[in-house]
């Protein structure tokens, strides 16, 4: 993520206290939120991306955290790990079906925090993801969250190869999309996002 992952980390331990939690980090290879592990007991990653586990394992063997860490190369529907929190790491709009995966997790833990993409984010229009963030966030409104904060952050790029190069897995939509970024340097778009706690 090419964006203040940092703000994002703190705007998510501000929102959810994750200290001494088992959490299963739905999502999580790639490893951009591996910092939130400091907080927590134990994190159960998964992911269906097994490249993604990869990268994942290099971040937690450069951060010291290997310790806390059990990795699965798994669809969410076929973990049946039980924690304290099951976290959704921008992931939840990729979920073949949103509501299903709701009702998966809240069967894992008594707590799930949803991180992910808000419709209106221009981020989400560009990568071609505002549709599925429309799914994702009314499968989060039907089970009635507890609390809710929506938040602002940025997708920085150096110019507008980066940022098509970024977008090229979206799809030849996505790289349309960007065009209108094509005179800019560097790239800064908006990214909106809210994290929501259903319990």
């Amino acid at each position: 993520m090419a964006t203040d992952v940092g703000l994002i980390i703190r705007n998510l331990t501000e929102f959810y206290d994750f200290s001494g939690a088992d959490v299963i980090a739905v999502g999580a290879g790639g490893g951009q939120l591996v910092e939130l592990a400091r907080q927590a007991r134990r994190v159960v990653a998964i992911d269906s991306d097994r490249a993604a586990l990869e990268q994942l394992v290099e971040r937690l063997e450069a951060a010291g955290l290997s310790d806390r860490f059990e990795l699965r190369h798994a669809d969410l529907l076929e973990v049946r790990d039980r924690g304290d929190v099951v976290l959704f790491e921008f992931c939840l709009h990729e979920m073949a079906s949103p509501r299903t995966a709701l009702e998966h997790a809240g069967s894992l833990a008594s707590n799930v925090v949803v991180l992910d993409h808000a419709p209106t984010s221009e981020w989400a229009w560009v990568a071609h993801e505002d549709d599925k963030a429309k799914a994702a966030r009314q499968a989060v409104s039907e089970r009635s969250p507890r609390r809710t904060v929506d938040f602002e952050a940025s997708q920085v790029f150096s110019d507008h190869a980066e940022l098509a190069e970024r977008l090229k897995v979206q799809g030849e939509v996505a790289v349309q999309r960007a065009g209108r970024y094509r005179e800019q340097q560097p790239v800064v778009i908006p990214m909106a996002y809210r994290i929501a706690l259903i319990s």
